[in-house]
């Protein structure tokens, strides 16, 4: 399935238009749903996408 697809910090920058080091900050700061495999950030695709979804939609009402 293609939302099951494993995404690295650099995909996730240019997939959210952020920088590598605010992906790297929010996910250390759990903001950004993510684990480090061995020594990088690793991050699935369907879980950013729902994160997505989910930070768009507080922020509208915000």
């Amino acid at each position: 399935m293609e939302d099951e697809k494993i995404m690295t910090a650099e995909e996730v920058a240019d997939f959210l238009r952020m920088s590598l080091s605010a992906v790297r900050a929010w996910a250390r700061e759990g903001k950004l749903p993510g684990k480090v495999i061995g020594r990088q950030w690793k991050f699935k695709k369907s879980d950013i996408l729902k994160w997505y979804d989910e930070y768009n939609g507080k922020k509208e009402t915000d």
